[in-house]
């Protein structure tokens, strides 16, 4: 008798797992559609769909339009920044897989509590902040003092070297160092150039102590 129960029961559970699925199968429902604006039926963009009680959501995109995978009997909610929440109950009681909606939404008008300017109590107090308080520099004035030429002479003798200046440097070096090997390479101190370039360095206050 157990054989016989255990074999029906072996017979009869693809039959079941079947149309436990069919149940769930014909549950999950397409829900689509459009939100708008009620007052001038217009798409509103970046509305979130969140179904209530799951970890489930999706936005919508510029026209209106969203779609999302739900399932029967579900409750969504739409909300978006300066409209009122809306709640809508996907029906279990219709045959399909698929629920369109147009979605209408109300302005949420809010209020902000008032904001009152008030005077310095003093002119004398007023003229004072007026004149302590700094200003900060604009994008014109910071160019201006990254292109001063004492502050450009100062970060270029503080600032290292890149590594594209080294290479360059270091080329020029072994190009010098080869043009001359086996011989004395000419010093700058009789070069009438190089002190006429000292002389102008020297004139422009390149040597001076900015300190």
């Amino acid at each position: 008798m157990k054989k016989i129960v255990l074999y029906v029961l072996l017979l009869s559970a693809p039959f079941a797992a079947h149309a436990q699925f069919d149940k769930l199968k014909d549950s999950v429902v397409q829900l689509y559609g459009v939100i708008m604006t009620a007052d001038s039926l217009k798409g509103i963009p970046a509305v979130s769909v969140v179904v209530k009680g799951r970890n489930q959501g999706t936005y919508s995109n510029d026209q209106g339009v969203f779609s999302i995978v739900v399932l029967k009997g579900d409750i969504i909610e739409f909300s978006s920044v300066g409209y009122k929440a809306f709640t809508l109950n996907v029906p279990d009681t219709f045959h399909g897989n698929q629920y369109s909606v147009i979605q209408l939404m109300v302005t949420d008008a809010q209020y902000l509590p008032a904001t009152i300017i008030r005077p310095r109590p003093t002119r004398e107090q007023f003229e004072r902040d007026f004149v302590n308080t700094k200003v900060p520099d604009d994008d014109i004035e910071i160019a201006r003092q990254n292109n001063d030429v004492a502050k450009r002479r100062v970060l270029a003798r503080s600032l290292p070297a890149s590594a594209g200046e080294a290479a360059s440097t270091y080329l020029r070096q072994s190009a010098t160092r080869y043009s001359y090997q086996g011989q004395a390479p000419p010093q700058n101190i009789f070069n009438p150039l190089a002190w006429a370039e000292f002389i102008q360095a020297w004139k422009r206050g390149d040597f001076r102590n900015n300190n």
